[in-house]
């Protein structure tokens, strides 16, 4: 057991408890060695048959429990940044769910904290760079077969909103899916956003403005729409298309059971995404665990973690507003120059 990597999770919810069945039962190279969240019955539970396990309503206890090398961070949205820095000052490597922080702020504390060490140390938890099909279109762009991608049409469909949503959070939750995803696959950054209201759906929450559609430019001159409804109503559905200038490629059709009965058929529809990404966030869970043993950090960095957060805020502005926003970002420290081999700067936008 000593050889294995010892994590610390912070969080014992939806996600939180997921991730700890994944650490315990799927992913190999690794142990759970404490768990922390403010409801310690919840935490018992999520933890429950796995050997040697504290459990914590602290998160620094979780932390300091001995064994600990390695943090899993799957709290709420506004303890991210406190868990962060605390594991920052321990020298615990971090793979830390989206948001990372709530606001552009607090991310860009995180930015400058993590630089001020000199390396990295967190990874962030956008999994969709490690879904199969969204690796296979990310591996078509970047060969050229297509051409220059000049448009991507996503759609983000939820069957239902958790009673605690908010209007801004189907931009700066949900639509933050997308955000990553979209400057991963073009390789440059988001520039500016509008944001149209379509009337809202007789099946969402009384105030929630719900559906949405979403216009993204790019620093190339691309356009990324996005719709997102988070009270669909009938299924969990991403999807994604990117149009190139010598043909297009989509995925997010993929096929499930179809169950014929009764005269007549129909296809499974996912209910959530820890079924439709259940095989991304394995392979992102243990790509970070083997990579964390071998003493490196890759995937998603803190900066993609800003600039995710940049660009939602915008897109709240200009919910909000009815006005087209232009994203501004911070200068970027020199230790994440390269990442995701950015090949254009942003703009500036009047």
């Amino acid at each position: 057991m000593g050889d294995l990597l010892g994590v610390a999770v912070l969080g014992a919810g939806h996600m939180g408890a997921d991730h700890i069945r994944r650490l315990d039962s799927v992913v190999s190279g690794a142990r759970v060695v404490s768990v922390a969240d403010p409801e310690t019955d919840r935490a018992k539970e999520a933890a429950a048959g796995i050997d040697g396990v504290s459990v914590h309503a602290e998160p620094a206890a979780a932390l300091d429990a001995p064994g600990v090398r390695a943090v899993l961070i799957a709290s709420p949205g506004p303890a991210h940044e406190e868990a962060l820095l605390a594991a920052f000052e321990r020298g615990l490597p971090v793979l830390c769910e989206k948001p990372m922080t709530p606001d552009p702020a607090g991310a860009l504390r995180v930015v400058e904290a993590e630089a001020r060490l000199g390396r990295r140390l967190a990874q962030v938890g956008f999994m969709r760079r490690y879904d199969a099909e969204y690796l296979r279109l990310k591996s078509l762009l970047d060969s050229g077969r297509l051409g220059r991608p000049l448009m991507l049409h996503c759609t983000h469909r939820n069957v239902s909103s958790p009673p605690h949503f908010t209007t801004p959070m189907l931009i700066n939750s949900s639509v933050s899916h997308e955000i990553d995803a979209a400057r991963w696959l073009l390789e440059e950054e988001l520039t500016a956003v509008t944001v149209l209201r379509p009337r809202p759906s007789s099946d969402a929450p009384e105030g929630l403005l719900d559906p949405q559609f979403v216009l993204f430019e790019t620093s190339g001159g691309a356009l990324v729409d996005v719709e997102i409804f988070v009270n669909s109503g009938f299924g969990y559905q991403v999807r994604c298309e990117a149009v190139c200038e010598g043909g297009s490629a989509r995925i997010g059709d993929d096929r499930t059971m179809v169950v014929t009965t009764g005269g007549g058929a129909y296809e499974e529809v996912a209910q959530d995404y820890l079924v439709r990404f259940a095989g991304a966030y394995d392979r992102e869970v243990q790509a970070w665990v083997d990579a964390t043993r071998q003493g490196r950090v890759a995937g998603p960095s803190v900066w993609d973690g800003y600039a995710a957060a940049a660009v939602a805020e915008a897109g709240v502005l200009a919910l909000e507003s009815g006005v087209r926003q232009s994203v501004e970002l911070a200068p970027r420290p020199q230790a994440y120059a390269g990442d995701g081999r950015r090949t254009h700067a942003p703009r500036t936008h009047n």
